[in-house]
């Protein structure tokens, strides 16, 4: 029974790591479908996720869906009923952004070290609060959303294998390296449109 409960959990890993890779591909690519393919992995992380204990993640999974959402319209549309362009953070983004690290990192871990059996209550809510931040910054097209992400990134690695979720583990050793290559990607990007922007005017 317990072997059969890992086989399933192992394979429900792989499919939503599937999802993943390629929702972080089309991210890197500036596609809008990333979302697509983000909120079914999302929908299957959180039920591995459920079952590892890991409750913060899963709060994090639930915001990634309304902000997948939301993103998917923002990308879209934007607040010109066009599609909005990669752009840098200003000062007041940059503060809100590090504003909903301190939050969430403070509220994660109080309820997860006070009202939840887990034992990685810090690092779990490290992860969360960056990913949180970074989230909010991809939904509005920002750049440094690859950094923010990479943060949550480079924590959640030992997280995971301490937890035995190799599969995940390994996926967030792609996350990583999708993330630098996104930043990279991104810039490129952006600096093209620039130009665009220069050559029209």
């Amino acid at each position: 029974m317990i072997e059969e409960f890992l086989t399933q959990l192992t394979w429900l890993q792989g499919l939503g790591t599937l999802f993943g890779i390629v929702q972080v591909v089309l991210a890197r690519q500036n596609n809008v479908h990333t979302y697509l393919f983000g909120i079914a992995s999302i929908l299957i992380s959180m039920w591995v996720l459920y079952q590892s204990a890991l409750y913060a993640d899963i709060l994090l999974n639930m915001y990634y869906l309304v902000m997948s959402v939301y993103g998917w319209v923002y990308w879209k549309f934007g607040k010109q009923k066009t599609e909005t362009p990669i752009s840098s953070v200003n000062k007041n983004e940059f503060l809100k952004a590090n504003g909903i690290v301190l939050a969430c990192f403070v509220l994660m871990s109080y309820w997860l070290t006070f009202h939840t059996d887990s034992d990685v209550p810090i690092w779990d809510a490290v992860v969360v609060a960056f990913a949180w931040a970074g989230m909010w910054l991809m939904a509005k097209r920002k750049i440094e959303n690859w950094i923010y992400l990479n943060i949550s990134n480079i924590v959640s690695i030992p997280l995971m294998v301490y937890k035995e979720l190799y599969i995940y583990a390994g996926m967030t050793v792609f996350l990583f390296i999708m993330g630098t290559s996104g930043y990279l990607k991104w810039r490129k990007l952006m600096k093209n449109e620039r130009e665009l922007t220069y050559a029209a005017a």
